[in-house]
């Protein structure tokens, strides 16, 4: 078990079970599994997203393929920016509601793609990658005839914003960092694991108890942070392994925690080139404490060279920091993006 906990903390979000928190940290009360939890589409077509959505056909790995993405216009003045937002890994852009609302309300078009192996988008069996997530993200722009966006990347997403920074510079006006997984190179730690393994550990892992310990990781800092949308995502969660697809889903997760394994964005920091603010809970504790999520946050500040990168961390929020407390997540991020307009 031990051996197990350790694996999670270096590849971070890969969906396995997780009994407890390393130290009994942050365990929530038990609650009956839901009788009322019907099988899931693996494409999400149950999931509560805000705002509807729009598909992109494009080709991977030679497989016809399709884009999901919401395109939200602004309210009110517009303000001529676009915000892309880009989901974690236990996510799809279902979770951005809250941010959403709070950019357009400001004036800017909001661009929420779903990666290729979540969300509404397909689910191939193929290699994943960072390079091919952002040459997606690209095409959904190029799609939409966007120049460039302001990119928030949030958990996984985090990884995926400094990749596109670092692929499609003239595509990003600046970037933000929010709550990022990855943070550390942890390939030489342990070897990866088989893909074989992989898939069995995650196809086995079909209870609604195993599922919920495993999202409320987010609130190891708080557990009375954990509120009915956390629980509403764990239901999501939990449908998909209801479904006769599951099988299919499984193995994709399983080739997407390779992905978080051997390809770590920690060396792309250096070579942003826009402004960048590494930004989020400063109690996020999926990395082992708070102290350590701290200190590598502080690290890409300093490591985004020309002087281009800012650290803001928001003290008593955890991984998921607009499913807590919203309201205290908006005025500063709205503030870094509103210094990137120009009249």
């Amino acid at each position: 078990m031990r051996n197990l906990l350790l694996s999670l903390t270096c590849s971070l979000l890969l969906f396995v079970a997780v009994p407890v928190f390393a130290q009994g940290r942050g365990v929530l009360p038990p609650v009956p599994t839901p009788a009322d939890v019907k099988p899931g589409s693996i494409t999400c077509d149950e999931c509560p997203y805000p705002y509807p959505s729009s598909y992109l056909n494009i080709s991977v790995y030679t497989q016809d393929v399709r884009i999901s993405y919401m395109d939200v216009a602004p309210q009110g003045t517009p303000n001529g920016h676009t915000a892309m937002l880009l989901h974690g890994n236990n996510f799809g852009g279902f979770y951005f509601k809250a941010i959403i609302d709070g950019l357009t309300k400001e004036g800017f078009r909001v661009i929420v793609p779903d990666q290729i192996g979540y969300g509404r988008s397909s689910k191939p069996i193929a290699p994943y990658n960072f390079n091919t997530q952002a040459r997606n993200t690209s095409l959904v722009l190029q799609h939409l005839k966007v120049e460039k966006a302001m990119v928030i990347g949030h958990s996984m997403g985090g990884m995926l914003a400094a990749r596109f920074a670092t692929q499609y510079p003239k595509m990003v006006e600046r970037i933000v960092i929010y709550n990022p997984i990855g943070l550390t190179d942890g390939r030489y730690d342990r070897p990866m694991q088989n893909i074989d393994d992989a898939y069995k550990n995650t196809l086995t892992t079909t209870d609604y108890q195993s599922t919920r310990a495993s999202l409320s990781r987010y609130v190891a800092h708080n557990p009375k942070a954990w509120n009915q949308e956390f629980e509403t995502y764990t239901r999501v969660r939990y449908s998909w392994t209801l479904s006769a697809d599951w099988p299919r889903l499984a193995m994709v997760q399983a080739l997407i925690g390779q992905m978080l394994y051997q390809d770590p964005v920690v060396y792309d920091w250096a070579h942003i080139q826009v402004p960048t603010l590494a930004f989020g809970g400063a109690e996020d504790m999926l990395l082992g404490t708070a102290a350590a999520f701290q200190e590598r946050m502080a690290y890409i500040a300093r490591t985004v060279p020309n002087g281009n990168g800012k650290l803001l961390l928001l003290p008593g929020l955890g991984h998921v920091p607009h499913l807590e407390v919203p309201e205290k997540v908006l005025p500063p991020l709205v503030e870094f993006l509103k210094a990137g307009l120009t009249k």
